[in-house]
């Protein structure tokens, strides 16, 4: 149901003014970074006035994301507490049985989950690893749950295969921009991630791709990272983004955290640059206070991740979530 748009206010604003169009080539850098060095108050506010025109403001969606397939992973993303690059203690997992995802599908579904996301730790999946995921997706299915996957680098067949067995969303997110991208990782290159998105494109599989902030980049990477995004053609039709977990043994342990108004920040433009998009909190929001949490969705984040475990990190529990959106008078999908 249309929601009626935010009335003007009586208010001086910046004069930016976003270009009409938001295909691929619609949104250049400069005006990115004009965007999000606006004054707070006003880019919360084109933020919210364009999530309105899109959404209902005070609904979001509920995803669950379970790791099948923990550690070992052979990339070197300075992130990550699965690469087998590091000694974080997370130990090698083989894939999880069906019965196992089943179980773990039917509990999402019964906490209000509608998409259900499975995230495995490869470089890129073999034929044989892409079997058992297809037979995976057919049971999130069965359950009338939308099936979202994490696999790594995908091959234009792969993403078939994937697509035949009824995957809704393949997530593989860009990090960060591409200027920077070599100093995460360097076990692949960017275009590769690139490549992985237009493979699942291509076989009609909806986009789910964002990035990680407070990885000690700065505000013009930030803006350089959406972007990247916002000019996909066409630009994702999910965007997670993530807030920097630390874990002890990867590289990036003890980087400066990232000031919060400046991941809120992030949220507000990749609402307006991608506005049809659903705008995801994802790891590190069990670290933000609820009233950053607040800002969020007030700069138009429509999605969260929510449950038990968020891969291999600690995601605040069913109950507090729901205290929290209850409190905000938000109702979830």
């Amino acid at each position: 149901m249309q929601t009626p748009t935010l009335q003007e206010q009586p208010i001086q604003l910046h004069t930016f003014k976003p270009p009409v169009a938001q295909t691929k080539g619609g949104w250049s850098l400069p005006k990115v970074l004009e965007l999000i060095n606006l004054p707070f108050n006003d880019l919360l506010f084109k933020a919210q006035q364009i999530h309105r025109e899109h959404f209902n403001p005070n609904e979001v969606q509920l995803s669950t994301l379970l790791s099948i397939k923990t550690g070992g992973c052979p990339e070197d993303c300075s992130y990550c507490p699965q690469s087998s690059h590091y000694e974080t203690g997370v130990e090698a997992s083989k894939i999880m049985d069906v019965e196992e995802v089943r179980k773990a599908a039917v509990e999402a579904k019964k906490n209000g989950a509608s998409r259900f996301c499975m995230g495995a730790a490869w470089r890129e999946p073999k034929d044989r690893d892409i079997e058992k995921v297809a037979e995976l997706i057919k049971v999130v299915k069965s359950l009338d749950l939308e099936a979202c996957c994490t696999l790594g680098m995908l091959s234009a067949q792969h993403a078939e295969s994937l697509k035949e067995a009824g995957l809704d969303y393949y997530n593989h997110n860009l990090d960060t921009a591409a200027e920077g991208y070599s100093d995460i990782i360097t076990t692949r290159v960017y275009q590769e991630r690139l490549d992985t998105l237009e493979n699942v494109r291509n076989a009609g599989v909806n986009v789910c791709s964002g990035g990680i902030v407070g990885m000690g980049e700065d505000r013009e990477s930030r803006a350089a990272l959406i972007h990247q995004l916002a000019n996909l053609d066409p630009y994702p039709e999910s965007v997670p983004i993530n807030n920097l977990v630390q874990v002890e043994g990867t590289p990036l342990f003890g980087t400066k955290e990232l000031d919060p108004l400046e991941f809120v920040r992030t949220i507000a433009v990749a609402r307006i640059t991608m506005p049809k998009s659903r705008v995801r909190l994802s790891a590190g929001r069990q670290n933000m206070s609820e009233a950053v949490q607040a800002l969020c969705f007030m700069a138009g984040a429509n999605s969260i991740f929510y449950g038990d475990k968020l891969l291999t990190t600690g995601n605040p529990d069913w109950e507090r979530d729901q205290a929290l959106l209850g409190k905000l008078g938000i109702l979830t999908s």
